[in-house]
């Protein structure tokens, strides 16, 4: 037998009236307050498609590929392919005859599925040649599969078209120059990888901890810890 349901009303509620039942009098409130606002408040919408708004340096719109001198900048090291996570990118190297070229591989095609991207940017951050990158472009429209697979004739942009994105990158990886006071505690960044070319502005200083880390001549001394006295009987062996 199903339950009877309980009136859990309190005593002292207020009786609603047909209108407010019919909630008519809260949907011309909204509405006086919308037209207010059409009214007084200014516009500050962007009227697309006839105005495009644009993005700031580190928006990640599609991926494209960096042109110089009329060729890819890419290497062909598959770095973004392997990265991709939706395996959207696909591409095949072959030997660059120019003996004069730099390179020693280049792309013969390379391909990336629209459909596919997500628009993460790891093929940006793995790319050691700064060769494929994100731009400003978020506009894109298909009628069918086969045009969401852009090919190196639409992939390749020119390096003047995207100084802004590229001079982003340099200041996202290295967020302070040489040139700049070094403003962050030097002994939490002795071993970073990534501060590699401030140390002979910090040995200028004649910084000793320097004599510990990279500029070390000779093979590391094991000193002891304040947790274990390992380290010294490992050292006195290595003496032995």
């Amino acid at each position: 037998m199903p339950g009877v349901p309980k009136n859990t009303k309190p005593e002292n509620e207020r009786t609603l009236n047909l209108a407010e039942r019919l909630y008519l009098p809260e949907i011309f409130k909204g509405l006086a307050y919308s037209f207010k606002k059409m009214i007084r408040e200014p516009q500050y919408t962007v009227e697309y498609p006839d105005e495009l708004w644009d993005p700031p340096d580190s928006y990640r719109g599609r991926p494209v590929l960096v042109e110089e001198d009329g060729k890819p900048r890419c290497v062909s090291c598959n770095l973004c392919a392997k990265a991709c996570p939706p395996m959207a990118i696909s591409m095949q190297s072959k030997e660059v005859d120019d003996p004069s070229s730099a390179k020693e591989r280049e792309p013969a095609w390379f391909e990336i599925n629209m459909l596919r991207c997500i628009y993460c940017g790891f093929c940006e951050e793995v790319c050691p040649e700064e060769a494929i990158v994100m731009s400003k472009e978020y506009d894109l429209t298909f009628q069918d599969r086969d045009e969401a697979i852009f090919g190196m004739d639409r992939l390749l942009i020119p390096a003047e078209r995207l100084t802004e994105r590229l001079r982003y990158l340099r200041e996202y990886k290295d967020p302070q120059e040489e040139a700049e006071p070094w403003q962050h505690p030097t002994e939490n960044n002795l071993h970073s990888l990534k501060d590699r070319h401030h140390l002979e502005a910090l040995a200028k200083k004649k910084m000793p901890a320097l004599a510990n880390t990279h500029l070390r001549a000779e093979a590391p001394i094991a000193q002891a810890n304040t947790w274990s006295g390992r380290a010294t009987e490992r050292a006195a062996e290595e003496d032995k």
